[in-house]
């Protein structure tokens, strides 16, 4: 009873866990933006969580250095079904600035867990964060309502 409760109250929101695995912090100034009254994300029912297991969405931030590449692998594989990853910024795109030869970068994060969709911009502007969450993430969220029947 409690699980499907909780489906119940899910299908009107999205949850998002942010994993920054390294890189300026610009992309995260711009993901703090969208809390401001300008965007108010929450008006659209996007909360942010620290907690996978409790995620629709994996939004990756920074380029990954050699101490993420198993850490996001493991992050990936807690996450609820369906696994929708966002990479957000240039830097887990393709390293950017950081990916030098001989560097520690591993770029891009699509190498290690599947990306269904990326924000490209050193930093990408807040509205097309969002822009990018409303437009991908419903669908799927609204596909695994369909599988469970």
């Amino acid at each position: 009873m409690f699980k499907s409760l909780k489906d119940i109250v899910r299908k009107s929101s999205i949850h998002v866990c942010i994993v920054n695995c390294g890189g300026c912090n610009g992309c995260d100034v711009e993901l703090v933006a969208l809390y401001s009254p300008r965007y108010d994300i929450e008006q659209y029912g996007i909360y942010i969580h620290n907690n996978p297991r409790e995620a629709d969405v994996i939004l990756v931030t920074g380029a990954v250095t050699e101490q993420w590449v198993d850490k996001i692998k493991r992050i990936y594989i807690k996450a609820p079904e369906p696994k929708i990853v966002l990479c957000v910024g240039n830097c887990p795109i393709s390293g950017d600035v950081f990916n030098q030869e001989g560097g520690t970068v591993h770029a891009p994060v699509s190498d290690f867990i599947p990306v269904a969709a990326e924000v490209s911009g050193c930093p990408p502007r807040p509205s097309e964060i969002l822009n990018a969450v409303l437009t991908i993430v419903p669908n799927a969220i609204a596909s695994r309502g369909r599988e469970k029947k």
